[in-house]
């Protein structure tokens, strides 16, 4: 039993944690008088900016309400973000969900609109989603998601102006119509004000509430999408995913009657344990311990970069280590200047510890030193993926950009190949040859993927993830790897769920395992 003192001690440190976590959230972020939305400049007059920050305080007054939001919005965020990063939309749109149903995927309206994204029912059957007895793909985070941005690309082909096109999104396009004109066609700065359509500052108000805060707790546990063919049931896929049926119930609220009809692919989600493929690898300590080398010289380094540190602030400065090196991960897409007097680094020091000129914005999700990188990396060598850049390599390994040139006698991306093995440590010798490897068939790197960001509109698609690609350019093997799915994977080389199945008999019921060898056919 605890003596007085201790006791009391005790319970005020619990309060102390309480309130801190409760601060944080409550802090609200104050409205800036530019904001960049898609590939619009937005200039806010301040009338706009006290309206706006109305909504902003009131999103941000219940700290436990908020966050227990934003673990919805964390679940749900990164499927969102990729399906209209591949219809095409920019991925500020996101936001939108959360303002039309809080991520309640049963969610329903005074007017009827159901699910994730609001649709009525004749909307929902315009852009292909089913809705009848058996079936209501308004509740499905994927499908609902790709209707959303096809209802909102045929707004913008309208107006050519993202803030017409999401105004239309509530008001239907004859409405827009009418109410905007054809003023903003086209335009790429707006001036916002008091008389501003309500909705679109709603929408304002939910982006700068919640951006700042995406993925700011990091969860061992993500949603996992596989794609279904029925005729099934949630009981039979339970089993074959280790799971409930009540907790498929619950993650797909889409199915209404326990069965999968067999009229086509459907998405399932399913809540899983580990770090997915969009999440960087997260050490267990704080310690930057050497890291083994894998013997295998064809084996590409996918755990890199390394993570280390107090993993669950990793977008706050002096939280978290990169490869050993302090770093920090973006929050949102931002200029250099903006990003390093927020973290409280010099702008000229930022940019030279990444290899960033003056132009390259800081993008969301990507990981960026505070001091210098090295001369060498922690592992010898490197094989080229498809689509890789010098920086991204660089990035990936704490390694110095020019010293990975002058290492390999490298200086233009475009020297890069598919296969070469790039050293990180060791300097490649004049007249020495570069030695080439088949690409290893394990997931490729989000970060050593990635180009160098340029100062491209927001809005714009990711570049397409390499591709193991084998000697004959028409056959290879995948092996599959912990967290992947026949969706991923079918994604991955640009094939379908069926065919990848087909190839390999594999029936619909069936699950893959780590470690198991498919056959992918390429043109």
């Amino acid at each position: 039993m605890l003596h007085r003192p201790t006791k009391t001690i005790y319970i005020g440190l619990i309060f102390f944690i309480f309130a801190a976590i409760n601060l944080a959230y409550a802090q609200a972020p104050r409205v800036p008088q530019t904001i960049r939305f898609a590939d619009m400049t937005l200039h806010l007059n301040s009338q706009a900016q006290r309206d706006i920050q109305l909504d902003v305080d009131a999103l941000h007054r219940n700290p436990s309400y908020f966050k227990t939001k934003m673990e919805r919005v964390d679940l749900y965020m990164p499927i969102i973000e990729s399906v209209l990063r591949e219809q095409g939309v920019p991925d500020d749109i996101k936001y939108l969900v959360i303002q039309e149903s809080g991520l309640i995927p049963d969610a329903v309206s005074t007017s009827n609109a159901v699910g994730f994204w609001q649709f009525k029912k004749g909307t929902a059957h315009e852009v292909f989603l089913q809705v009848d007895h058996h079936i209501d793909e308004r509740k499905n985070i994927v499908a609902s998601t790709k209707g959303a941005a096809l209802y909102l690309k045929k707004n913008n082909s309208k107006f050519d102006n993202w803030v017409c096109a999401m105004v239309a999104y509530q008001m239907g396009l004859g409405g827009a119509q009418n109410y905007f004109g054809s003023q903003y066609n086209g335009d790429k700065t707006m001036k916002i004000t008091r008389n501003t359509h309500w909705y679109f500052k709603k929408f304002l108000a939910h982006k700068i509430a919640f951006e700042g805060q995406l993925g700011k707790f990091i969860n061992n546990q993500h949603l996992e999408v596989i794609e279904v063919q029925g005729p099934t049931t949630l009981g039979q896929l339970a089993k074959n995913l280790k799971v409930s049926e009540s907790h498929l119930e619950e993650y797909n609220k889409w199915v209404s009657r326990k069965k999968i009809p067999g009229d086509k692919t459907y998405s399932l989600t399913y809540l899983a344990t580990g770090t997915p493929s969009y999440r960087p690898v997260l050490t267990s300590s704080n310690t930057s311990s050497p890291v083994s080398t894998p013997k295998a010289v064809g084996t590409n380094h996918a755990g890199y970069p390394k993570i280390s540190g107090t993993q669950s602030q990793p977008f706050e400065k002096n939280q978290i280590r990169i490869n050993g090196i302090k770093g920090i991960i973006a929050a949102v897409t931002t200029t250099s200047d903006d990003f390093s007097e927020r973290i409280g680094i010099r702008e000229g020091k930022f940019r030279r510890v990444n290899d960033l000129s003056k132009s390259d914005p800081v993008v969301k999700g990507q990981y960026y030193y505070t001091k210098r990188k090295k001369g060498k990396a922690k592992t010898p060598y490197h094989v080229v993926r498809k689509g890789e850049t010098l920086w991204g390599i660089s990035q990936a390994y704490g390694i110095r950009l020019h010293s990975l040139k002058a290492k390999n006698r490298l200086y233009k991306d475009e020297d890069l190949r598919e296969g070469m093995v790039l050293k990180l440590q060791k300097y490649l010798r004049r007249n020495e040859a570069f030695e080439y490897r088949q690409v290893s068939p394990s997931p490729s790197n989000r970060q050593t993927n990635t180009a160098k960001p340029s100062p491209t509109p927001a809005g714009t698609t990711d570049p397409i993830p390499a591709q193991k690609v084998t000697p004959d350019n028409r056959q290879l093997t995948h092996k599959v790897a912990k967290g992947e799915t026949l969706y991923a994977i079918a994604r991955k080389y640009g094939v379908t769920v069926s065919q990848i199945q087909q190839w390999n008999n594999i029936s619909n019921q069936s699950l893959i395992h780590v470690g198991q060898e498919l056959i992918i056919h390429r043109d």
